[in-house]
């Protein structure tokens, strides 16, 4: 089993910056595709970055430019620089892990792509 824990999330004014992070626990393995979600009541859970064990990442258009995914295999720890944040990157921020295969394809943004996710953590962005 693995478990993930965010942190990092808070309030923050448009324009403003903030560093999430995701340790992970348990039987990791350094080759699983992560990914970072979001989710607002009501929708989807958005996936918004990707990374694989070697470092390539992908972004949605609706953060790139903007996010940085990374990660520290050695720690097993996953972060995302936020910056530029607009107000409707408000939401529920959750770190994910799943096979390494899903970052190479269109699942990479898929919830039902990743097998295990943390509790999440909140970040609200004021105008």
């Amino acid at each position: 089993q693995v478990q993930l824990a965010e942190s990092g999330g808070g309030s923050v004014q448009a324009g403003g910056s903030l560093r999430l992070s995701c340790q992970a626990s348990g039987s990791m393995d350094s080759r699983n595709c992560m990914a970072w979600f979001r989710q607002v009541p009501g929708k989807e859970r958005e996936g918004i970055a990707s990374i694989a064990a070697d470092g390539s990442a992908n972004y949605t258009d609706s953060v790139k430019g903007r996010f940085t995914i990374s990660r520290d295999n050695a720690k097993n720890s996953l972060f995302l620089q936020m910056n530029s944040l607009k107000p409707e990157d408000s939401a529920m921020y959750y770190c994910a892990a799943g096979h390494f295969v899903v970052c190479s394809n269109f699942a990479r943004f898929l919830a039902r792509g990743y097998n295990y996710w943390g509790q999440g953590t909140q970040v609200t962005v004021s105008s």
